[in-house]
């Protein structure tokens, strides 16, 4: 998948774990722990909101589009 997550490293930049993002954000950190490593499929927006709120970032810090040979659209993705 072209977008990835860089979760981890604005968890290092900040000095936090997952499991103090995973309390202040209201998701477990197995579902943290899934975006984390790139294998989630979808955020939502409300997940992703909270994540900016209480790591002070922008989207654009935590996913970064990569373009490649398997970059093609798939209608289920929409």
């Amino acid at each position: 998948m072209p977008i990835r997550v860089s979760l981890d490293r604005v968890l290092l930049d900040r000095r936090m774990s997952l499991t103090e993002l995973a309390d202040r954000v209201g998701v477990t950190i197995a579902n943290l722990s899934i975006l984390k490593t790139g294998k989630a499929r979808a955020v939502r927006f409300s997940t992703l909101s909270a994540l900016c709120r209480e790591l002070d970032c922008q989207p654009g810090d935590l996913l970064v589009y990569e373009p490649g040979p398997d970059d093609s659209f798939d209608e289920d993705d929409a």
